[in-house]
């Protein structure tokens, strides 16, 4: 039978802890804050990776890699770049272990000259680098990516959300003008929103972050932001104009077509297997994950009623003639013909793990040149025929991917209110959501606010994101008086 899965209005922390386990996307490991990823969740991500990478060269980028292991002099150089990732850092000190009375231990003989750091982030290794491929104007511009893992020493871990190692991509790219690297910056941004809402059916709200927000050494942080069912707010994915601090900071300058030399101009943009907890926050429900077509490991599952002592050869047949003609078609499809499991058990297990469609056949649909289609979404179940399955097939996946969609963003939307006092926004942050207020730009009322609700800016919206509010019209803070330029986007946050 399928594991318990704690109800989400009982416990949605339990819940999503549930859901992973139960619908094996991943484990904890021996090592503090670290995760096993099994097939169906390495799988995922494996869909997220080439989904992401398409769009990543169709935009002109190529992929590289860079080492894992950073000089503390290199995190040392930016200096507001290491003021941010100094605690969350993993430092490697010794090269060699050794036994003493039958112990191992670190051989005190073995210290490196210089301590390494296990990559963080990767912009001082590659802007090293970057010093010595580019020398003028036709190098430019550069951009590159890396599919690694990074290190973060995170106090507080949870599976997918947190965790002291985790798999993500790095965009790192080198221009010759500033127009051009926040061209770059906005693009990449507009990429991942384009992702997160076509292939995993998240609606998002894309925005730049305050000051206080932004990542270590960026000039702008831009940011797209998803609404989890618990009324929580999670940053789905970062991208940043880095200026030109970086460059100065490892000398990277290039000949102009004026010959002069100039410092170039610097972006990072990067998402990571958070990806996957935002995923199951977003469609799951109290049965389990529920997998968007285009990214589910198994589209289809197909599971053969047979008879335990019969002859099932037309049942079978029949279920691999469908499984055939789905995958050729290019569907991921899975025939679930194993005798040690009933058919209910499989149900049970196809639905905890999201399997967007499922196709049942027996001996009377065989008859009946059918099969029983039920869909995750919705459960609906409806008899189709097995010469016409691929088109049903088909128009199923398209209309759970849309409703997915539609759903997340009916859910977005009544969670998102705006506050016209100070009192009414401490009422609605209780109630979860997003909520939109003024802000008078100063850091003091961004701390003051985040100290008495633990609400944070998620973003100052780009304009035209909450149909029937003008979120760049100018108006008064209400907690400190002062006019401000615009409504932000507060909400409590993973």
């Amino acid at each position: 039978m399928a594991e318990t899965i704690t109800p989400r209005a009982d416990d949605y922390a339990q819940w999503y802890q549930d859901v992973i386990r139960a619908a094996k996307l991943a484990e904890t490991s021996p090592v503090r804050g670290s995760m096993v990823l099994p097939p169906n969740g390495y799988e995922l991500w494996e869909n997220m990776r080439d989904g992401l990478d398409g769009m990543f060269k169709a935009t002109g980028h190529r992929n590289a890699y860079f080492p894992l292991f950073i000089p503390k002099s290199f995190l040392a150089k930016e200096a507001e770049h290491v003021e941010g990732f100094a605690k969350e850092c993993a430092v490697v000190t010794h090269y060699r272990l050794k036994e003493q009375d039958g112990d191992l231990i670190v051989d005190p003989d073995a210290e490196l000259e210089e301590p390494l750091i296990v990559r963080p982030t990767s912009e001082t290794i590659i802007w090293d680098t970057y010093s010595r491929w580019i020398q003028s104007w036709r190098d430019l511009p550069l951009k590159l990516n890396q599919w690694a893992n990074v290190v973060r020493w995170e106090m507080r871990t949870r599976l997918f959300l947190r965790t002291a190692e985790f798999l993500w991509q790095e965009g790192h790219t080198a221009h010759a003008t500033e127009d051009e690297a926040v061209e770059e910056t906005r693009t990449m941004l507009d990429v991942y929103a384009e992702f997160a809402e076509e292939w995993m059916a998240m609606p998002v709200i894309k925005g730049v972050k305050t000051a206080s927000e932004r990542f270590p050494g960026a000039v702008d942080t831009y940011c797209i932001e998803a609404m989890m069912q618990d009324g929580k707010a999670l940053q789905a994915g970062t991208s940043h104009f880095l200026g030109q601090n970086f460059a100065k900071a490892f000398d990277c300058t290039f000949q102009n077509k004026d010959n002069e030399q100039e410092h170039v101009w610097a972006t990072s943009w990067g998402v990571s297997t958070r990806l996957i907890g935002a995923l199951i926050m977003t469609h799951g429900d109290d049965q389990g994950v529920i997998m968007p077509p285009k990214l589910a490991p198994v589209q289809v599952a197909i599971v053969p009623i047979t008879r335990k002592n019969g002859d099932n050869s037309a049942v079978l047949e029949a279920a691999a003639d469908m499984r055939d003609s789905l995958t050729k078609a290019g569907y991921r499809v899975v025939l679930d013909d194993r005798d040690q499991y009933r058919p209910g058990w499989k149900f049970a297990q196809y639905e905890v793990e999201g399997v967007p469609v499922r196709l049942a056949v027996g001996p009377r649909d065989v008859k009946n040149g059918a099969a029983e289609m039920a869909r995750r979404d919705t459960g609906e179940k409806t008899s189709v025929s097995q010469r016409e399955i691929v088109t049903a097939v088909r128009e199923a996946l398209h209309d759970i991917q849309k409703a997915l969609y539609d759903r997340a963003y009916a859910m977005r939307r009544d969670m998102t209110t705006v506050a016209d006092s100070y009192d009414a926004f401490k009422s609605q942050i209780e109630d979860g959501g997003f909520v939109l207020m003024h802000w008078d730009g100063t850091a003091e009322t961004e701390a003051k606010i985040k100290a008495e609700t633990k609400a944070t800016i998620r973003c100052v919206p780009f304009p035209g994101q909450f149909p029937g509010t003008e979120t760049d019209e100018a108006g008064t803070d209400p907690v400190s008086g002062e006019p401000s330029d615009g409504l932000v986007v507060f909400a409590r946050s993973y």
